[in-house]
């Protein structure tokens, strides 16, 4: 069965590469892949017949299936079942969807490019729909159901440049999968009850599941099943999806999609049909839809609206009996299921030759094409009488047993069920109405309002063999199997067996054209001469009047839900995406605040009473810095010093991490706090340097408020989380695991490069991400392009004043100060120092740099190579090395940083990838695991015994992403508005916030 599926969805991804080379002939190879796998499902009708249609998978007896393990975590398997219903669903996919693609053949005109997806986007939907009737797993089945709504909904929207097709194809998308994701709900939760995802474990569980639950579990089943088969209130879908072409209507609103819902019906019904809400869903609905849809048929003018709303009334009365629950209805339900694929679809068939016959569908201006026309004539007539259930035709003889249920079931029950074999009678007899107004309407010679005979229509092109071919072989079975009913009743009658038996002395119906004078005939009869009485009044005239007045209108309910949603949205996206990135992040803090707190107040939690304020004294001391830090950011008047009381905070969060034993934590925070905090300068550069905010008092004590609030409710969340534990925490075992397995005494490193490594690996690809992300914001050309050469920029250049006509004295005075005191020096302290302006050189600040570069850099160094069993690592080590970098940059500029570091910030990022992903992949060329640490022991001279671990090397890879994210920045957010800032024309406003810009870095150094 896998590799039926796999071969067929192959199929249809070469689709279109068949149809390039072939043109519209590709649609006969489809067919015969569609015919060889139709055959495939008749080669198994020998085992499904004699199969235990209630064993499990594994009984010798059982049904042909296939399971193989996907997801074992979560109980997901690839598990696939045929059993009768899926054997005579399977028989309509694949043999009417094989004489779809014969007829496409056809249909299409030899010039249509389109029609190369189109075949595509049809075989896949034939094999999603194969593979929904076949899975046994519920997750499977899920899948298979949505790969059908999203292919519906392309095939729906062929035609895109019509408004109306894109308008009926969002129309069936939205309610086709709200009903899905409400049967997903059900079937997960059945599953969970029953205690398994399989499909014929949870049958067979069936009687002892019982409860509300249970209940609503079926009825989130049956709203998708609803929504799909198109019933009453989601009805109005299908008809407006008659926009697609012919042979999707012919295939998926005839014999294959709306069906799903019907196959879904008749597949829970042994198991759930004595639920509460069952039958009452079942009936109603299904009654509902079968007289509504009947009567809005009556009423078209489109022959193919016609057919359309008679399919809606068609798939009200499969769900009916289908969803009986009873032995007979199983077999009549089945038997019904097969009849209508069978003349619905040729049917539609027959209207996609009339319209590109005539280029046109209104039964007003069609005459006299029945006498032009005699093959076609005939095929309509078997097609439409079967459809009225006339003999002697296979719907007669499936609308007979139907019947036979139906007035079964009421002779048992009494009551309200002699209601519904009315209701049945009375949408049967507008079934044979509608059946004779599609034959007058399209086939029959009109006059016109003076009595005049109209004039024959214009016929274009006459159908050949092959276009007739599809229509007619449907038009064959439904007389074959009227005439050899047996056939279809040894294919149903073991799916029957899964229901309880008829009461003793009752014999059970069967599949007969002629069961002798029955009460039943009776009621054949009675819809016969109802039906044509109703024709007779209502079916001949152009354009039925509205003579019931509508009350409930489903379609103009959704468009009014669909408008008031999209207003809903406009309004809430103008309230909330001001542009305003305050108020973003207010949203995001007020919501990560109030959820908490509703769920801890809805639930009943209490935050534990035990709780330690404070181990010592100094945390209390650290806490005051932390808060204070806090106050004096939101109370900050400029931006700089908000940034510096942020970094305050972060500070004194190191120092607890410190107090509570975790050196690498506080290392690694008080290294990211001093990077962001001289980061956060060289962006502010660019911004005023004051806070501005409408109401600035009201204001910051709403986002004090605020603060405080999240910080609390975060807290107690924390804590109500840690106190309920039941569990011993995983983290207890991290210490013999990085001792034993990690061969590292540092717990944190070895977590990370080792025994999460997957986790590590990820984030060091989001940084990289995140580096490219913030450098495509600032530069405009390429960032691995240097403007000019060191020796080429000539010396105090940088940064320089070009006049002193635009200043102030004062400013005048001040710059002379500078360039007295910062004038270029014969010994260069730093490579590039000299390309500074000397009002931008601090000659103390580059004799430090120099002195602390070199040692920075080998002490980083050292933290990546001890951090295995020492305070440090890669991250740690990327860091500080990072800060030597910036060290650089403060002190000689942007030619210094990139005489200090020669090399692209990508290539430093990339090749710090490349050898992580080596030391995962390498474990695997000699015959590893991904990521297994190996360790080796050297003996080394002069340098005595060393005990390596390869996972370091992955630590190397970290350094090396870290620095080159440092330096991305640098470069972005420091070189790169350097340069801006110097092109820009000075004036002495501008000069003079220079300036101060510069006083502000000078304050940062």
């Amino acid at each position: 069965m896998l590799t039926v599926l796999a071969v067929l969805f192959a199929v249809s991804i070469v689709a279109p590469v068949l149809h390039a080379w072939w043109g519209r002939s590709a649609f006969y190879i489809l067919a015969g892949v569609l015919a060889a796998a139709f055959g495939w499902v008749l080669f198994h009708i020998p085992q499904v017949v004699g199969a235990d249609q209630a064993a499990t998978n594994d009984a010798p007896n059982a049904v042909p299936a296939y399971v193989v393990e996907w997801i074992p975590q979560l109980g997901v398997e690839l598990a696939f079942r045929m059993d009768a219903l899926g054997l005579i669903m399977a028989l309509l996919v694949t043999g009417v969807g094989a004489l779809v693609m014969l007829y496409c053949a056809r249909y299409f005109p030899a010039t249509e490019r389109s029609a190369g997806p189109f075949a595509a986007q049809l075989f896949a939907f034939a094999a999603a729909m194969l593979g929904l009737v076949v899975s046994d797993d519920l997750v499977m089945l899920f899948i298979f159901w949505e790969l059908t709504t999203v292919l519906s909904f392309l095939l729906i929207g062929y035609s895109a440049h019509r408004v109306f097709a894109r308008r009926s194809a969002i129309q069936a998308l939205v309610v086709t999968t709200f009903g899905g994701l409400a049967m997903l709900v059900g079937l997960l939760w059945i599953g969970q009850l029953a205690g398994s995802y399989r499909l014929s474990d949870i049958l067979a569980a069936a009687p002892e599941l019982s409860g509300t639950a249970v209940d609503v579990a079926i009825v989130l089943i049956l709203v998708g099943a609803v929504s799909k088969s198109a019933l009453v209130p989601f009805h109005f879908w299908l008809p407006a999806a008659m926009a697609a072409p012919t042979p999707v209507s012919a295939y998926l609103h005839a014999a294959a999609m709306v069906k799903a819902g019907v196959y879904l019906v008749a597949r829970f019904a042994p198991g759930f049909h004595d639920t509460t809400f069952w039958l009452p869903l079942v009936l109603i609905l299904g009654l509902a839809t079968m007289l509504i849809g009947a009567y809005r048929a009556l009423r078209q003018t489109d022959i193919k609206l016609v057919l359309a709303y008679g399919t809606v009334s068609q798939l009200g009365f499969l769900i009916m009996v289908n969803g009986l629950g009873t032995e007979d209805a199983a077999v009549a339900g089945l038997a019904m299921l097969l009849a209508h694929g069978l003349f619905k679809a040729a049917l539609f068939m027959v209207v996609g030759i009339i319209d590109k016959q005539t280029g046109s569908r209104d039964l007003r201006t069609l005459s006299g094409i029945g006498r032009a026309q005699r093959p076609l004539l005939i095929i309509s007539i078997v097609a439409a009488a079967s459809m009225a259930g006339l003999p002697p035709l296979f719907g007669f003889v499936a609308k007979e047993v139907v019947f036979e249920s139906f007035y079964s079931y009421a002779e048992v029950n009494g009551g309200a069920s002699w209601a519904v074999l009315i209701g049945v009678v009375i949408g049967s007899a507008a079934t044979v109405a509608y059946s004779a107004r599609f034959i007058w309407g399209t086939f029959g010679s009109k006059r016109d309002n003076n009595g005049q005979p109209l004039a024959p229509t214009t016929i274009h092109a006459t159908p050949d063999a092959v276009f007739l071919a599809a229509p007619a072989a449907l038009g064959v079975f439904t007389l074959l199997f009227a005439a050899a009913p047996g056939l279809v009743q040894h294919l149903v009658e073991p799916f029957s067996t899964l229901f309880d038996p008829a009461a003793p002395g009752v014999e059970p119906t069967y599949l007969a054209l002629w069961h002798g004078l029955t009460p039943v005939l009776g009621l054949s009869a009675l819809t016969w001469v109802l039906g044509l009485g109703l024709f007779w009044l209502l079916g001949t005239r152009d354009e039925v009047p509205r003579a019931v007045p509508v009350v409930f209108d489903a379609e103009r309910i959704y468009r009014s839900s669909i408008r008031a949603l999209d207003n809903f949205s406009a309004w809430l996206t103008s309230n909330t995406q001001r542009g305003s990135l305050g108020w973003y992040l207010f949203i995001i803090v007020a919501v990560a605040t109030a959820a908490p707190a509703g769920v801890i107040a809805l639930t009943g939690q209490a935050v534990p009473g035990h709780m330690i304020l404070a181990e010592e004294p100094m945390q209390m001391v650290l806490a005051a810095v932390i808060i204070a830090g806090g106050l004096g950011a939101v109370w900050a008047p400029k931006r700089f010093m908000a940034v510096l009381m942020v970094s305050l905070c972060g500070w004194g969060i190191a120092g607890i991490f410190a107090l509570q034993g975790a050196p690498d934590l506080a290392l690694t925070l008080l290294l990211v706090e001093s990077i962001i905090l001289v980061v956060f300068v060289l962006a502010l550069r660019t911004l005023p340097a004051g806070i501005w905010t409408l109401n600035p008092t009201r204001f910051k004590f709403g986002r004090a408020l605020l603060g405080g609030a999240f910080g609390l409710v975060i807290m107690a969340a924390v804590a109500i989380s840690m106190d309920s534990r039941t569990h011993e925490p995983v983290s207890l075992e991290y210490s013999w695991m990085a001792y034993d397995v990690g061969n590292g005494s540092n717990i944190v490193n070895v977590t990370l490069v080792d025994i999460r490594v997957w986790d590590t690996f990820g984030e060091i690809t989001v940084l990289a991400a995140a580096a490219t992300g913030v450098a495509s914001l600032i530069f405009v050309k390429r960032r691995d392009v240097r403007r000019r050469q060191l020796h080429e920029v000539p010396t105090g250049s940088v940064g320089r004043i070009l006049s002193d006509k635009a200043l102030s004295p004062r400013q005048v005075q001040e710059v002379k100060v500078a360039r007295s005191f910062a004038t270029v020096a014969r010994e260069a302290w730093l490579v590039a120092g000299r390309t500074l302006a000397p009002e931008h050189r601090s000659i103390i600040f580059e004799v430090v740099t120099r002195l602390m570069f070199h040692a920075t850099i080998m002490l980083s160094i050292y933290l990546l190579l001890a951090g295995h069993n020492s305070p440090g690592g890669g991250f740690a080590g990327g860091l500080l090395a990072g800060l030597a970098f910036l060290l650089r940059y403060l002190a000689g500029g942007r030619y210094e940083l990139e005489a200090a570091i020669p090399f692209s910030a990508g290539a430093l990022m990339g090749w710090g990838l490349a050898v992580a992903c080596f030391t995962g992949i390498f474990p695997l060329i000699v015959g590893g695991q991904t990521f297994q640490s190996f360790v080796v022991d050297l003996s080394l001279p002069l340098f005595g015994e060393h005990h390596l671990v390869s996972s370091v090397l992955f630590d190397v890879g970290v350094y090396l992403v870290v620095i080159g994210l440092i330096v991305d920045v640098l470069r972005s957010l420091g070189s790169e508005i350097d340069v801006r800032s110097e092109e820009e024309p000075k004036s002495s406003s501008a000069l003079g916030h220079s300036i101060h810009a510069q006083t502000t870095v000078g304050v940062a150094r």
